[in-house]
């Protein structure tokens, strides 16, 4: 759960960041404010668990993180700990742009819960729940009940809307966060994921649709995997999507991307009142590359995005 620091020009490895004192069993992503002294930093798993597939049974042997670290920038010590729950596996986290927001918001990938983070009137760091992704129950999967598996999120550059992908249910959803403790579901739209009409599994209870959603096609393909890996334009007009999580996982739960390779997809959003749509003209098939299918993942601009910059 620690961090590796390296040199900014020649990426060679300089040593640890962090100057001693406890550190946390598990990490993951992070995100640091220097004006408010801070670095967050999440868990996702012990790696040789996760690299060999999900297993549930692994979750309740501890080999999976609950807690948001929390360091103290200038002195590169662990200051507190923030207890999600179990199982409920924090991943991506990001603070609002505004560089006098000391708030933020994390995605907890197994619970289906977008939690808030905020420094409160003490100086201490505090998380409540804003938004939940009901599991759905199905037949015909893994487990009798199907978590959303909420892989990336992402603040627009005007924080104003928070965007998060659902790996296993297939959708991608945009929130108004205009008010932080309150998100607003204004924007969703399915690629894919495991719930499709025509698929294995047959969803039986399901607190959200009145019925499974159709197939994602795109020019005549059928779209594998589910919406990962997101990135937004710097106007906010276009939202990027990935579809491969990591390869151990890809091959449980979507096979075929191993032999189609991922593909990269763009979302048109409404800026003003908010809602997303297909743009059919966009697809990147990562499967006729020369080499044979890649499974593509991060997506980023070369001179920053919302995923990277921050302000001080």
């Amino acid at each position: 759960g620690t961090f590796i620091l390296l040199d900014g020009e020649t990426f060679e490895v300089k040593g640890n960041w962090e100057k001693g004192g406890k550190i946390p069993n598990l990490g993951y992503d992070f995100w640091y404010q220097p004006r408010h002294n801070v670095l967050l930093s999440t868990e996702w798993g012990v790696p040789k668990i996760l690299a060999q597939g999900f297993d549930p049974r692994d979750v309740e042997k501890g080999h999976y993180g609950r807690r948001i670290n929390v360091w103290d920038w200038s002195e590169r010590r662990l200051v507190q700990e923030l207890d999600l729950g179990p199982g409920s596996i924090p991943l991506e986290i990001r603070f609002l742009h505004e560089p006098r927001a000391a708030q933020g918001f994390v995605g907890c990938a197994l619970s289906g819960e977008i939690q808030r983070f905020y420094r409160n009137s003490e100086g201490k760091w505090e998380a409540e729940k804003v938004i939940e992704v009901p599991s759905k129950k199905v037949q015909g999967w893994l487990l009798p009940e199907m978590p959303g598996l909420i892989t990336d999120i992402l603040i627009s550059l005007d924080d104003r809307f928070l965007y998060f992908s659902n790996w296993l249910h297939g959708d991608v959803r945009q929130y108004d966060i205009s008010d932080p403790k309150n998100p607003k579901l204004v924007g969703q739209v399915f690629l894919g994921g495991s719930i499709s009409k025509g698929g294995p599994v047959t969803v039986v209870e399901d607190q959200e649709l009145r019925d499974q959603p159709e197939p994602c096609v795109i020019q005549g393909k059928r779209i594998p995997g589910g919406p990962q890996m997101l990135q937004l334009s710097l106007d906010g007009k276009r939202l990027y999507v990935t579809t491969s999580l990591f390869s151990a996982w890809d091959r449980q739960f979507y096979p075929g991307l191993l032999t189609e390779g991922s593909v990269l997809l763009q979302l048109d959003v409404d800026t003003e009142r908010g809602g997303l749509a297909v743009n059919p003209e966009f697809l990147l098939d990562f499967g006729k590359e020369p080499g044979g299918p890649c499974l593509a993942h991060e997506v980023r601009y070369p001179g920053g995005d919302c995923t990277s910059d921050i302000w001080l």
